[in-house]
């Protein structure tokens, strides 16, 4: 028996031009555009900064997908060292005591995308997604060097901690808790990258350092 055809017709809610009309596209845009949003309709479930660097992206890919460098451009991931798990290291995030974060990067040069898999306490569910992208900025922007993007999505954990009792103590606040400041701490963090990056090519530095202990690339 043949499935049932369909065409874009039959698919309620599409807006296109073949249905709406140039007037009415541009009444539906107008609609969506306003000079002041709340702030749970900007980050409440993606959090997404962009920033250009001065730096060529193959440079700056090559600095983001080794994790050590974490520890210098954000603002509290300190400490990593090399678990017993290949590709799994983990280190502390010094904004709260006693954290412990693991994190798994998986990086694919042809795209130049670094995907930073973490979590807090445990390391069986790296739930904490970070999605970066380096794209060169002549591209996009028609001038050298980079234009970086990065976007977290709102996991359902991190309005409930699946893990409690791996925290070191009852009263430690979860990273869920601090979600309405992801948009400003990353943008403070992504600002820290921006200058690493564009002191060291501008100074014909090293881009990279060592790490400061053994970590599992």
């Amino acid at each position: 028996m043949s499935k049932p055809s369909s065409t874009l017709a039959d698919i309620p809610g599409l807006v296109r031009i073949e249905n709406a009309g140039k007037e009415e596209l541009t009444a539906h845009c107008m609609e969506l555009t306003h000079a002041v949003y709340p702030h749970h309709q900007v980050y409440g479930q993606y959090c997404t900064i962009h920033e250009y660097v001065d730096c060529p992206p193959e440079q700056a890919y090559d600095y983001l997908r080794q994790g050590h460098h974490l520890e210098e451009w954000t603002c509290s991931l300190r400490d990593f060292a090399a678990t017993g798990t290949p590709g799994l290291w983990a280190g502390r995030d010094r904004l709260e005591d006693d954290t412990r974060i693991y994190c798994r990067v998986l990086a694919n040069p042809e795209a130049m995308t670094v995907d930073y898999h973490c979590s807090w306490d445990q390391g069986e569910q790296l739930w904490m997604i970070y999605l970066m992208r380096v794209v060169p900025a002549r591209l996009v922007l028609d001038k050298q060097g980079s234009v970086i993007t990065w976007t977290n999505c709102r996991h359902p954990y991190y309005d409930d901690n699946p893990h409690p009792g791996l925290a070191p103590r009852p009263d430690r606040p979860w990273v869920g808790d601090y979600w309405d400041l992801f948009y400003a701490g990353h943008t403070l963090e992504m600002r820290n990258l921006k200058a690493i990056l564009e002191h060291r090519h501008r100074g014909s530095l090293p881009i990279g350092s060592a790490p400061a202990r053994a970590v599992a690339q």
